[in-house]
């Protein structure tokens, strides 16, 4: 086990009505003000953001709001936030929604302490490093990122085709408001979706060149064997309360760090997805590495093929067969599989990409993480390429 530092300072308020506490909490901590930022429509359709605002009115707290975040959120509505939240003096940042909305809210947050541009957090290479932020009351309404207690923010900017993250402890919310019951209204697409980002959350720690950690393997084997049994449960029945309160703690529990602890962590699959969805806005996070993260695992296995043989005995019920690199095959192929499941795309082709623009990706990819990057196994450039071939349906 490695030597580590754990900071999770998120105070959780989890289940009926939660988001009717937004107030109350902000005014026992003394705030004034808040940006109450959300995406495209649903908080204001569903009741949700008057809700939230009335919350936010009763307890004594001004607010300002900013709306029309998208997926894949875009480095200019967080200019546009930043500037409404300095002119306007707030204090709070109270992002509702999925994790393009809380990672908008997130950089906001730290942009507002700030006196550059904010994509300067972002830049590669030389990004500027934010060392604070203003205070994050997250509200999330998607089960998949877990941004409402982690340390990373990812925004895209579309003028260079390029998407970036930073990291920071200081970004973490001081508090999720999480009430189940936002989730019951999502779409198929978008639960199954976040199932399976929160699914590759857990996989860039399990999948890491450190050696010996069983109890955080122990946690993420747990999560995942917990994610596929209520996945399950809400294609028989997407209504189940439970299944969904299970589904939206799980998604916090796979990135708020506790699988990575003791543990280097892996993110090549995360950088290799962030390509295509920064050539393509319309690319779904989770959809995208449904088709990514098994092209990896099949590209790594023979790195440490007992490393995928333990996965498939432990979530998927494989028994061994004494070849190691077909009981890694059989759990990659299980992995994929309940992607597909859950209605998950399995070829790149299905979002329109053609082999021609895998040198573009190949590229981008190279500037934004490096020539070499993941823990698992150093990918290069040429493994980029090999693993986003691969990904294709096959050629007759």
């Amino acid at each position: 086990m490695n030597d580590f530092e754990w900071t999770s300072p998120t105070q959780f308020v989890f289940g009926h009505s939660a988001e009717e506490k937004v107030g109350p909490w902000a005014s026992k901590q003394g705030l004034r003000k808040a940006i109450v930022i959300y995406g495209q429509g649903h908080v204001i359709r569903s009741g949700l953001l008057e809700r939230i605002c009335s919350s936010l009115d009763t307890a004594g707290i001004a607010r300002v709001e900013l709306g029309g975040v998208r997926p894949n959120p875009e480095i200019e509505k967080v200019r546009e936030g930043i500037e409404l939240a300095k002119a306007e003096g707030v204090d709070l940042v109270v992002p509702v929604g999925g994790g393009s909305t809380i990672d908008t809210g997130k950089a906001i947050a730290a942009g507002s302490l700030y006196d550059g541009d904010a994509w300067d957090f972002f830049r590669r290479p030389d990004p500027v490093t934010p060392t604070a932020a203003l205070p994050i009351a997250a509200v999330p309404t998607l089960p998949a990122a877990g941004s409402e207690s982690s340390d990373s923010v990812v925004i895209q900017n579309d003028q260079t085709r390029t998407k970036s993250s930073f990291h920071g402890d200081f970004v973490r919310p001081r508090v999720a408001f999480m009430n189940p019951e936002l989730t019951l209204s999502l779409p198929a697409w978008q639960t199954f979706s976040g199932i399976t980002d929160m699914c590759a959350h857990i996989f860039e720690r399990f999948f890491s060149a450190t050696k010996d950690v069983p109890v955080s393997d122990g946690i993420a084997l747990s999560l995942l064997r917990s994610i596929r049994s209520e996945a399950n449960k809400l294609l028989a029945n997407p209504a189940d309360y439970d299944a969904r309160a299970s589904i939206m703690w799980a998604s916090t529990l796979a990135h708020n760090g506790i699988c990575a602890i003791g543990r280097s962590e892996d993110w090549a699959s995360h950088g290799l997805e962030h390509e295509l969805s920064a050539a393509k806005p319309t690319v779904t996070h989770g959809a995208g590495l449904a088709v990514i993260f098994p092209a990896w695992m099949r590209y790594v296995r023979k790195q440490n093929p007992a490393r995928f043989a333990l996965l498939g005995r432990e979530v998927f019920g494989l028994a061994p067969t004494g070849d190691a690199d077909a009981d890694a095959l059989a759990a990659i192929d299980q992995v994929q599989l309940f992607f597909t499941s859950l209605g998950m795309p399995r070829y790149l082709d299905e979002f329109g990409f053609t082999r021609e623009d895998v040198d573009g990706l190949v590229e981008s990819v190279a500037k934004t993480k490096g020539r070499r990057f993941g823990d698992f196994q150093k990918i290069t450039p040429e493994d980029a390429r090999a693993i986003y071939l691969s990904a294709f349906a096959p050629q007759d």
